[in-house]
């Protein structure tokens, strides 16, 4: 959920500076996604040795797995404005069909994880719900910045 809000964040954010070339905004999205991954991944080490906590190699690669969903959720935006032409789609059109891709993702993961959980129907809706409300805000802040 984590990483698709940043994604969109990030397709928002570009939005409001002006125009990206595609290959500039996939590459954002994509690098964006690497470098939380990374400040995750070193945020949780570094707990763990400010708490005396040896660490193992085998450590080091279940954190890193653990906070790769944040990494994956920038690919299907990234891949959703690589294809935008195949649509007919500019650039500005391929940053919306990514902002919607990623509130998708956003959505979808939330929801998921609340049945993972065995949340009741009502949780996973309101699971669900919040997400979507929180997709519609960056949305608003979207189509706010581009008039």
């Amino acid at each position: 959920m984590y990483g698709s809000l940043l994604a969109a964040s990030v397709v928002v954010g570009a939005g409001a500076l002006g125009s990206f070339p595609r290959v500039e905004l996939v590459l954002l999205l994509l690098c964006t996604g690497v470098v939380f991954w990374a400040a995750h991944v070193f945020s949780r080490l570094f707990g763990a040795q400010m708490v005396h906590q040896r660490l193992s190699w085998e450590e080091v690669r279940r954190v890193c797995a653990d906070e790769r969903p944040i990494l994956e959720a920038a690919v299907p935006p990234a891949v959703a404005v690589a294809i935008g032409p195949l649509f007919g789609l500019g650039v500005r059109g391929s940053a919306w069909l990514a902002l919607i891709v990623a509130l998708a993702g956003q959505v979808g993961w939330a929801t998921l994880a609340a049945f993972r959980a065995g949340a009741s129907r009502r949780l996973i809706l309101v699971a669900g719900a919040v997400n979507l409300l929180l997709g519609l805000v960056i949305v608003a802040f979207k189509a706010a910045l581009q008039h």
